[in-house]
């Protein structure tokens, strides 16, 4: 049947498809372990040449490493099992082994001024410093190329991704915590590298002109605005203490206050001083409604 045809030539590609890739695997372990044997063998008689002419060969297979860094060795283009070699003294094969070394102090860049945008449309440039060092050799050689330059990338599309997310008012206000979200993200991006993220600190933020401008007007508006409620404040707290003291008094202690009072201010061209009776306030006072 046609039918049964077409079902039994796609059993029979999958069939063959399958064998061929058992048959590729089979052949990647046959001939990795053919490469294993033949290096293990390379290996032992390389030891074997060095130990016969130890006085002359000693020299070439020492190396000296530093306290500060470590040391990853190539064995036939393969990393060799273990630790990174150091500090100190080590022993290696030179036709064999190819030594690349990596520096664990701790590393600081300066992020170049970035034009971000924040999440309320108001452009600014930020700059910053990061502090990381290596805590893996073998990932820092082997997980990528050029650590400084990736390191330093990765660190400017994370300033603007987290600044990017933010407004204005928050990247003001909360510059400890928008680093630390920052050092938190560069740690989970960085650590397939071998790399451990001490420190970010945001250093300058620059504002537009204009901007900087209308804020300085809004803040100056601001405390005028506060200085005028302590004044009304205050004359509405003088008011009421002179009223309570002005309920104390009895008649004639009130006279007395009000002639002190015209006593007390001074006689100039420009000021005129009408003294009237208290009765007559009185009068007037009574028949207002």
């Amino acid at each position: 049947m046609p039918g049964g045809n077409r079902v039994g030539a796609v059993c029979a590609d999958e069939f063959v498809a399958a064998n061929v890739k058992l048959h590729s695997k089979h052949g990647e372990r046959r001939g990795g372990g053919v490469w294993e044997v033949l290096g293990a063998v390379l290996t032992l008689l390389s030891a074997a040449f060095i130990l016969l002419t130890f006085p002359l060969t000693g020299w070439m297979c020492a190396k000296v490493i530093q306290e500060y860094e470590r040391a990853v060795i190539f064995r036939l283009g393969r990393v060799v099992k273990g630790r990174a070699k150091g500090p100190g003294l080590f022993w290696f094969i030179p036709w064999l082994d190819v030594i690349q070394t990596v520096d664990l102090r701790t590393v600081c860049f300066n992020i170049r001024p970035q034009e971000v945008l924040t999440a309320d449309w108001v452009p600014l440039k930020v700059d910053a410093v990061v502090f990381y060092r290596v805590v893996d050799p073998s990932l820092w050689v082997t997980r990528v190329k050029n650590g400084y330059q990736a390191t330093h990338t990765l660190a400017q599309t994370t300033l603007r991704a987290t600044l990017g997310a933010h407004t204005l008012t928050d990247v003001l206000t909360q510059r400890t915590g928008i680093a630390k979200r920052m050092e938190e993200a560069l740690y989970t991006a960085s650590r397939l590298w071998g790399v451990l993220v001490e420190r970010v600190e945001l250093k300058d933020l620059t504002l537009p002109v204009s901007l900087r401008r209308c804020m300085a007007s809004e803040a100056e508006a601001s405390r005028r605005a506060r200085a005028k409620m302590i004044v009304a404040e205050g004359e509405v707290k003088a008011s009421r203490a002179l009223q309570e003291a002005a309920s104390g008094l009895s008649p004639v202690a009130f006279h007395l206050r009000y002639l002190q009072s015209l006593s007390s201010v001074q006689s100039t061209a420009s000021i005129v001083v009408f003294s009237l009776p208290t009765e007559l306030l009185d009068m007037f006072l009574s028949h207002q409604p």
